[in-house]
């Protein structure tokens, strides 16, 4: 069984996460869940604002033929969609060592607190989001198992980066980041409106993590089509988001920073990258951007994931660079291997050196979240896989 670190999965998250972490005045106001009297569904409600959770969003063990986008309750998702425990067996039983978690209920970056009215209100649910991360989802695994990534405050950048700081000292090791905050109504990365937040970032050694979706608007170009068009489309807006930071100021004057393109894909790296020098070059004289290349930038600074691209694994990994390609398992959502990650991922390495898969699949993870992933072979994790991952639902 090969030893997997996945740097991109999802948690949906227990209806006490707000309530349970914030003082009573704040109760009534914060995310909190019940009973939508028209479906019956548990509905999230705030002060502001209401979501039911859509289907698509936690679909691991279920069939395809029973995907939809209609709402669904904690009784029709298997535990491991908001069970951190239940979630630890499914992950060990199938390799899954080690995995940084995006929110569901806050956006993948936390843009729902952002657009909070009240900055005091979306201030105590950050926080919140963030000590249940840390002080309760990753020590309910076994060490290394879930690796704690944070969101941070938006709306603000000196307030984003204290609560970085304050995050890491708890033991935070990633942050869940917007790929695009003018799509937040939020000044772009080429103004030194966010320097606190790389300088943070640049400080503590911790990745940025950007989600696709958090930022940037993914292609639609015809409504009719199915839901097929536009998630094949997804990985634009990785593409957009990494050439636009790669020819920004940011690594230029941060240039340590560690960014992490989730969901995005790895098959259109190679030419995106030649065509952006290409560009940088030819309009250099008069659009004043010279010195490093955007190829360069990538080199440095950024790192890519990949679910299932065997092809372009076996025929791009060196003009991408083998260091820099993580795995990723996307549980609960509709591209997720599981339960078959093992099959899936052989797929892909099957014609690979053994040394660079191990790379892409947990080495290159370990080293850039600075994180030791859990140990498959220790006791505590054979307890936990004593027996196969759950499929049941939260109900049966």
């Amino acid at each position: 069984m090969r030893k997997l670190f996945s740097v991109d999965d999802h948690i949906m998250e227990p209806p006490n996460v707000f309530t349970d972490r914030v003082a009573s005045k704040y109760k009534d106001r914060v995310p909190h869940v019940i009973k939508d009297p028209k479906t019956g569904k548990d509905e999230w409600t705030w002060e502001g604002g209401e979501r039911i959770a859509a289907g698509m969003y936690a679909v691991a063990g279920k069939p395809p033929e029973e995907w939809n986008f209609d709402p669904i309750g904690y009784e029709d998702m298997i535990p491991g969609c908001y069970d951190p425990k239940a979630r630890a067996k499914d992950f060990l039983s199938q390799g899954i060592c080690a995995s940084a978690a995006f929110p569901t209920l806050p956006g993948f970056g936390g843009a729902l607190f952002a657009q909070l009215k009240d900055k005091d209100l979306a201030s105590v649910c950050v926080e919140a989001y963030n000590d249940f991360i840390v002080d309760e989802w990753c020590p309910a695994g076994p060490k290394g198992l879930y690796v704690p990534m944070v969101l941070t405050k938006l709306w603000d950048a000196e307030t984003a980066a204290q609560e970085i700081y304050r995050c890491v000292d708890k033991g935070a090791k990633a942050i869940a980041f917007t790929e695009n905050p003018v799509g937040l109504g939020l000044p772009s990365f080429w103004t030194d409106h966010w320097d606190p937040v790389w300088r943070a970032c640049q400080e503590t050694d911790i990745p940025v993590c950007m989600h696709i979706g958090t930022g940037n608007d993914i292609p639609n170009p015809s409504p009719e089509a199915p839901s097929t068009l536009y998630i094949s489309l997804s990985y634009v807006a990785a593409m957009s988001a990494s050439l636009n930071l790669a020819m920004s100021p940011v690594c230029r004057k941060f240039d340590k920073l560690k960014l992490v393109f989730s969901e995005g894909g790895i098959g259109w790296i190679t030419a995106a990258l030649e065509r952006a020098d290409f560009q940088w070059i030819k309009h250099g004289p008069w659009t004043k951007l010279t010195g490093t290349l955007p190829s360069e930038i990538f080199k440095r600074n950024m790192y890519v994931c990949m679910i299932h691209e065997p092809r372009a694994l076996q025929l791009l990994r060196y003009d991408i660079g083998v260091h820099r390609i993580l795995w990723e398992n996307d549980y609960p959502h509709a591209d997720t291997p599981w339960p078959n990650v093992q099959e899936r991922v052989e797929e892909q390495v099957v014609n690979i050196p053994d040394d660079e898969a191990e790379a892409v699949l947990l080495g290159n993870a370990e080293r850039i979240f600075n994180w030791k992933a859990a140990d498959l072979e220790s006791p505590e994790v054979k307890a936990i896989i004593g027996t196969e991952g759950t499929m049941e639902t939260a109900g049966a």
